[in-house]
Parts: C-alpha cells; sequence; structure tokens
C-alpha cells in the first residue's frame, strides 16, 4: 500500500509536533511493509530523496515569500503529487491550508484522510475573520475527507457532536527521556528542582499571561523560565508587561530535545497552558521526560493527564499551585511514574504506528469500524 502523508514543514523535523509526527510514523510504517512518501517544501534543509526509506518529494512552497498565503499553493502539489503518483491513501495532517485545496484536486481518485489536530479556529491571536473562515477550513475539511483522525478524545466528541461523524482516535507518541543529564542546568545557572518552567510559543491561547500573572501573584520567589521565541509582537508586549517582575526570565529561543527534556526534568514545576485542543506534542514530551507537570485544566489535557497533574483555571489558581509546592511536591513520584506508564503503555511512537497501520487497513479495504 502507497501512502502519501501531506500538510507538513517535512521531514526530518526541524519545526514542530506535526513534523515529529510525520518524521517518527513514516519510518516505522516503512518497517511494516508499507511505501511511504513524505512531501517537504523546497526551503527544508534536507535534500535527499530518502529518509530510512521514507520517499520524500520535494516541492516549491513561496512560503517564506508570501506568508502564510504561499501554504494554499505547497499544498495544493502536495496533494495533486501524491494523487498523480497513484498513493492508495493521503493522509493530511491539518485542515487550515490543505481544505481549500480539496475543491480543486481530484480526491476523488485517492481515499484522504485528514488528521483534524487541533481547533484552529478557537485560536484567539486570529482576527474574528481569521477564525470564522477557519472553521469554515474545518467544515469542508470534515464533509470531504473520507475518513478523520481526532487526536484526543475531546476533538472525537465534537466531530460526532457537532457533525454526526465518527472519527479514529489516534494520538501522537512521544520518546521517554533516556539521557538524564542534570549538567546541562549549568548553562543556565539553574539548580535541580529549584525553578519553575514553560516550554512553548508565545501564543494567547497558550494561556502564557495567566501563568505569568499567577507567578507575579504568588508570593514564592521561585524564578519562572520561559524558553520560547520572542522576535513577534506578541512576545514583546509580554516582555514588557513582566519586565519589572524579577522572577520572571524569558530564555528565548531554546532547541535540542534532548537539552529540553532535562530542562522540563529537573525543574520544580513545568507549566503548560495550551487549550486549543487536540493532544499536544509538548504535554506528551513532558510527560516523557518525567516532569512535574502543572497545567490548563481543560477538558484536552485532562483527557491525557487524567488524576496525574495539577491543575489551574486562572491566575489565582496557577499563584495557589506555586505557592503550595512544597505540599503538592509529595505527589510527584507518583505523578511522574503514571505518566511515564502512559507513554510505555500507549503513547508511544511504536504504537501509534500500529493505530495508523490498522486504520489504513480498515479505509482500503472500507469496511470502516473506527476502532484501532
Amino acid at each position: 500500500m502507497k501512502i502519501g502523508i501531506i500538510g507538513t514543514r517535512g521531514i526530518p523535523n526541524n519545526y514542530g509536533g506535526l513534523e515529529q509526527f510525520a518524521e517518527r510514523v513514516s519510518v516505522l510504517l516503512v518497517k511494516r511493509g508499507y511505501e511511504v512518501l513524505v512531501y517537504n517544501p523546497d526551503f527544508h534543509p534536507y535534500k535527499q530523496n530518502n529518509y530510512q526509506g521514507v520517499t520524500v518529494i520535494h516541492k516549491w512552497s513561496p512560503e517564506q515569500k508570501i506568508g502564510t498565503a504561499g501554504n494554499f499553493i505547497y499544498d495544493y502539489l502536495c496533494l495533486k503529487d501524491a494523487i498523480d503518483r497513484k498513493c492508495d491513501i493521503v493522509l493530511a495532517c491539518g485542515y487550515t491550508t490543505q481544505s481549500i485545496t480539496y475543491f480543486v484536486a481530484p480526491i476523488h481518485k485517492t481515499k484522504l484522510i485528514t488528521n483534524i489536530d487541533g481547533m484552529e479556529w478557537w485560536r484567539s491571536k486570529y482576527s474574528a475573520t481569521i477564525r470564522k473562515l477557519a472553521k469554515w477550513f474545518e467544515k469542508v475539511a470534515i464533509e470531504k475527507s473520507l475518513a478523520l483522525v481526532s487526536d484526543n478524545r475531546g476533538i472525537e466528541d465534537y466531530v460526532q457532536e457537532t457533525f454526526g461523524l465518527k472519527s479514529y482516535f489516534i494520538p501522537y507518541g512521544a520518546d521517554k527521556n533516556d539521557k538524564v543529564d542534570e549538567s546541562v542546568l549549568k548553562q543556565f545557572n539553574l539548580e535541580k528542582y529549584k525553578y519553575n518552567i514553560m516550554i512553548c510559543r508565545l501564543e494567547p491561547e497558550n494561556n502564557i499571561e495567566v501563568i505569568l500573572d499567577g507567578v507575579a501573584l504568588s508570593k514564592s520567589p521561585t524564578k519562572m523560565y520561559v524558553a520560547a521565541g520572542t522576535n513577534h509582537k506578541y512576545a514583546q508586549y509580554l516582555i514588557n508587561k513582566y519586565k519589572g517582575v524579577d522572577k520572571i526570565v524569558f530564555l528565548g529561543w531554546v532547541s535540542g530535545q534532548e537539552l529540553l527534556n532535562n530542562l522540563r526534568n529537573f525543574s520544580a514545576l513545568y507549566f503548560h497552558g495550551h487549550s486549543v485542543g487536540g493532544t499536544n506534542p509538548s504535554l506528551l514530551e513532558a510527560m516523557a521526560g518525567g516532569a512535574f507537570i502543572a497545567a490548563h485544566g481543560n477538558k484536552f489535557n485532562k483527557h491525557v493527564l487524567g488524576d496525574d497533574a495539577l491543575y489551574f483555571m486562572n491566575a489565582q489558581e496557577a499563584a495557589a499551585v506555586i505557592d503550595n509546592f512544597n505540599t503538592l511536591n509529595q505527589k510527584r513520584s507518583t505523578f511522574v511514574a503514571n505518566n511515564i506508564h502512559k507513554i510505555d503503555t500507549f503513547y508511544n511512537w511504536e504504537n501509534i504506528a500500529d493505530m495508523y497501520a490498522r486504520m489504513f487497513e480498515e479505509v482500503a479495504s472500507g469496511k470502516m469500524t473506527y476502532t484501532c
């Protein structure tokens, strides 16, 4: 069976969660006997045509010249090429700039599956017009796809309740932190369990201000380190807002999975504020890395973490988590062990690849049970 994977910025991953998914799952599917094509934009640094058995197709993308609008062109070129190459199944990762291409590409010639990924129209960084358009993109993708993937039970429920449709629940995976190295803290002058940290994109829907307001309100002197890119307007707003709060430190962009894993692992608390839906890859990485997690208490995060995290919904609750750390820290070993067990038994790439393989077989046969 030939599988085409479109909608990412390519493999090997040098961008984010969807790219990590495409890299890990495509390689594992090849090992299971599938022919897999993954599409890369022409500006991706990897220029070879094969990656660990996966065929890499390079397609022109004007994104770097004209911005997000360029993705509509890139997505169309990728989808059309995958159909021309007679892929039995095309897996589209996300829908924001994908779905409009479904009107012009001959999708009837393949079996199209869309991984919904998240609720893009919830993102408060977008204007009302863009959010309305994103909601329409979602509707188009859901109605025109032969099958759908929901990466979180909350999204699965949303698709069923809003559109009356079933979807396959298949989350993302993560790798355990097998290279625990406390020495990496030295480069940031940090001490084990003496700092709190956030590692995320600085976007409003990640509840950055809720968390940082909580830090400012708290009586604890423990510093909050924010590892994130700051070269954009909202980040500069945050830096200016909290410039008088000495215990909030913006580190800028920090790269390297092992480094990030250890920064999470040795923090007193790892704060996770994502709220726009889905099983967030960085949350799984925190679980796999042994972090003691304080998460925004939305249903998506709770579907993943269950009882094995501290939760907050507002700045006061975030402050309470910080101020009561010494008492709450008694739960660390239990929470960490339970979350690592979730990675070992479910949220791991081998299991995720198996789930995708079973779905592909069902979709190809036309006998969809929506269970993997």
